[in-house]
C-alpha cells in the first residue's frame, strides 16, 4: 500500500556550512582578524565550474520547494494546474466508462453519417472529442450499454439483447474510425499506451452486464473476437452469471455468483477479458474474488464505508482487491457519492472516494470511471469530460503526489490490463480448453427423426424427445407444384 501522503524531504542544508577546501585562513594575520584567500588550486576545475555547481546546489536545496521536471523548468508545487498539465502530457488518463454509444442509439438510432451531429464541435451532454481535449483524456472505454430486458421473465425467454448489443459493438467501432485524428480503437493496454504517444485517444469496448450475452459463455467468446475487452457481470437485473446490487436493494436475497458465473470467470481469465464487478452484489464480489485467476477491474463504482450505497466496494473487498492487485475506478454518479441528498454532491465527494480506496486498498489500485453520457445527474464540479483536470488538482490540493496521480490516471489500469493479458496468454499455454457448460435449464433443438445421425441411439432419443418426423417441405403437393393449399409442409 503506498503511502498517502506526498513523501517528507529532508531539511536543507545551513547556509553557513562551508568547505575547508575552498577557503584558507593565514596564520600571520592580526589575532582580532581572519584573512580569507582563495587557494591557488580554486583555478583549476572548481574555479571554473564554482558559479555552476552553487547553482545545481541551489536548486537541490529548493527541493522541499519546487518540482524538477526532467527537460522542464521547476514548477512551484502550489501551482496544480501546471501540475497536472505536466502529468497528463505524458500519462493517458483513461476513464473506465463512458455511454456516448447509448447516446447514439437513443438519439439517432445508431445511423451517425447524415450529418445530424458532430463530435468534434461542442454538443449538449457530457461528451464530444472537443471536450475530451480539453480534458486531456487519453483513453476511453466506451459502455455498449442495452438495457435489461423487462420482458423477460426467465433467462431462457426470447430477447433481442444479444442483436442490440452487436448493433451497440458495430456503432462504437464505426464511430472511432469517424475520427482517425483523434481516437484509435485498441483491444490490447499496449496498443493504448502506443495511441498515446501519437496523440490520439485510445478506445476501447465495455459490455455493461452479462445478461447481453444472452446467458450463453459461447457469446463471452464472440464477443471477445468482435473487440469488447471487459464485461461487467450484471448490470440492474440478475442473470444466468450472478446477482446484482439491485436485486439486493429490492429486498431480494444476494445469491452472490451462480453455478454458470464460476464457468464464466473461469472462461473470461482464459481469454483476456476483463472482469467488471460495478453493478454485482456484495456476495458476488466476494466469491468472484475467490476464484479469479487474474486481476478484477470495478470499470464505476466507489467507496462504501464513504457511502453505504450497495453499488459501491466495502473494505473488505477493497482489501481483498488489494491482494488479487485489481483496481476500483471511481464514479462520478451522484446518488452513490451521496445518497442523502444526490442533488448536493460535489466534485470534493468524488476526492473522498478516491482517498478512502487509496487509503484502505493503495494507490496502486484506484482509477477513475466516470459514467458520463449515462448518468444524468453528476457532481457539482464534474459536469463534463472537460472537467478531468479540475479533479486531479484538487486531488493534489488535497496531497496527492504527482506519482500516485499518474497511477490514478493511467499506470494503473494499463498494468492491471497488462497483466491480465499476460495471465491468459500462460493459462492457453498449459492447454487449457474453451469452457463448454451451459446454464442448466438451457433448451435445445431436437433435430428430426430421420437427420443423418453420427452416434449410435441418437434417432431413438430424438424421437423420444418429439423430433419432426420429416423436414420442411416447402409447400409442394402430390403432383410435385408449389401448392399454398397444401398445409403438410
Amino acid at each position: 500500500m503506498a503511502d498517502t501522503k506526498p513523501a517528507e524531504s529532508a531539511s536543507p542544508r545551513s547556509e553557513g556550512q562551508q568547505s575547508s577546501s575552498q577557503q584558507g585562513v593565514t596564520a600571520n594575520a592580526p589575532e582580532q582578524s581572519l584573512v580569507i584567500r582563495s587557494q591557488a588550486q580554486n583555478s583549476g576545475f572548481l574555479s571554473k565550474f564554482r558559479y555552476h555547481l552553487f547553482a545545481a546546489g541551489f536548486a537541490f536545496l529548493l527541493g522541499p520547494f519546487a518540482f524538477l521536471w526532467p527537460g522542464q523548468s521547476p514548477v512551484d508545487p502550489a501551482n496544480y494546474a501546471e501540475r497536472t498539465r505536466r502529468v497528463l502530457k505524458t500519462t493517458p488518463l483513461i476513464d473506465g466508462h463512458n455511454d456516448l454509444p447509448w447516446q447514439l442509439r437513443i438519439e439517432l438510432h445508431n445511423r451517425i453519417y447524415d450529418g445530424r451531429v458532430d463530435l468534434t464541435k461542442r454538443l449538449l451532454g457530457h461528451t464530444d472529442i472537443q471536450r475530451m481535449r480539453t480534458g486531456m483524456v487519453g483513453g476511453q472505454f466506451w459502455s455498449v450499454y442495452v438495457d435489461c430486458d423487462t420482458h423477460q421473465q426467465h433467462f431462457e425467454d426470447p430477447s433481442w439483447i444479444v442483436r442490440d448489443t452487436l448493433e451497440q459493438i458495430d456503432v462504437t467501432r464505426r464511430f472511432i474510425d469517424e475520427h482517425p485524428q483523434h481516437l484509435q480503437y485498441c483491444d490490447t493496454a499496449a496498443c493504448a499506451r502506443k495511441a498515446f504517444k501519437s496523440g490520439r485517444i485510445s478506445s476501447m469496448i465495455g459490455i455493461e452486464g452479462g445478461h447481453q450475452v444472452g446467458g450463453s459463455i459461447a457469446s463471452i467468446r464472440q464477443m471477445f473476437n468482435l473487440g469488447a475487452r471487459y464485461i461487467t457481470l450484471t448490470h440492474n437485473c440478475d442473470n444466468s452469471f450472478a446477482t446484482s446490487a439491485s436485486t439486493v436493494a429490492a429486498g431480494g436475497p444476494d445469491g452472490g455468483l451462480f453455478k454458470l458465473g464460476y464457468e464464466a470467470i473461469k472462461e473470461m481469465n482464459r481469454l483476456g477479458m476483463i472482469v467488471d464487478l460495478s453493478h454485482v452484489s456484495h456476495q458476488t464480489m466476494r466469491d468472484v474474488l475467490s476464484v479469479a485467476r487474474a486481476p478484477v477491474v470495478y470499470s464505476h463504482s466507489g467507496a462504501y464505508s464513504v457511502t453505504p450505497h450497495l453499488r459501491n466496494v466495502p473494505d473488505d473487498v477493497l482489501r481483498t482487491i488489494k491482494r488479487n492487485g485489481g483496481i476500483v475506478m471511481a464514479v462520478f454518479v451522484n446518488r452513490f457519492l451521496r445518497m442523502k441528498d444526490p442533488d448536493q454532491a460535489t466534485i470534493h465527494d468524488v476526492v473522498d472516494h478516491i482517498l478512502h480506496i487509496a487509503e484502505v486498498c493503495g494507490w496502486e489500485c484506484v482509477g477513475i470511471g466516470s459514467d458520463f453520457s449515462g448518468t444524468p445527474y453528476v457532481p457539482i464540479g464534474l459536469e463534463d469530460v472537460s472537467k478531468f483536470p479540475d479533479l486531479i488538482q484538487l486531488l493534489m490540493e488535497r496531497g496527492a503526489t504527482d506519482e500516485q496521480i499518474r497511477l490514478l490516471a493511467g499506470d494503473n489500469i494499463l498494468r492491471v490490463w497488462s497483466q491480465i493479458e499476460q495471465r491468459a496468454r500462460e493459462i492457453q499455454a498449459t492447454g487449457e480448453k474453451p469452457v463448454e457448460e451451459e446454464y442448466e435449464g438451457r433448451q435445445w433443438h431436437k433435430g428430426l427423426k430421420d437427420s443423418p445421425w453420427m452416434l449410435r441411439g441418437s434417432r431413438e432419443k430424438a424421437i423420444e424427445a418429439g423430433a419432426a418426423d420429416k423436414p420442411y417441405m416447402f409447400n409442394v403437393d402430390g403432383s410435385g407444384k408449389h401448392n399454398p393449399a397444401v398445409k403438410n409442409v
